[in-house]
């Protein structure tokens, strides 16, 4: 199992790379961290300073490389990257199945 990026996400994630001027070659860091209101929450970030431990899981979807910590990686097996524009909500959003409940926000997260 691995982590999927749709084609609206990785659209979005191509324009932050250039409107930031990040080099294609750093990878997208997914992690879980504790906070928001259900206990866990995602963090996405573009780290060049951070380096790919041997215990790092990399993917690659859509043209995008994309590294998770062990940990992380327990929670998001499986997950779906998605982007949306609309009125309701804009920006990131992850389809977990792990996850067993979620805010009325869809920031946070629980197993």
């Amino acid at each position: 199992m691995s982590i999927s990026i749709s084609e609206r996400a990785a659209n979005r994630i191509h324009e932050i790379r250039r409107e930031q001027n990040v080099s294609e070659k750093i990878p997208l860091r997914v992690a879980v961290v504790s906070g928001g209101c259900s206990g866990l929450t995602y963090n996405l970030e573009f780290d060049p300073e951070k380096e790919i431990s041997e215990s790092d899981k990399e993917f690659e979807d859509q043209g995008i490389k994309v590294v998770v910590d062990m940990r992380s990686f327990l929670y998001l097996a499986g997950t779906r990257l998605d982007y949306s524009d609309g009125l309701t909500g804009q920006g990131f959003h992850f389809q977990n199945p792990n996850a067993t409940r979620s805010c009325s926000c869809g920031e946070s997260f629980s197993l």
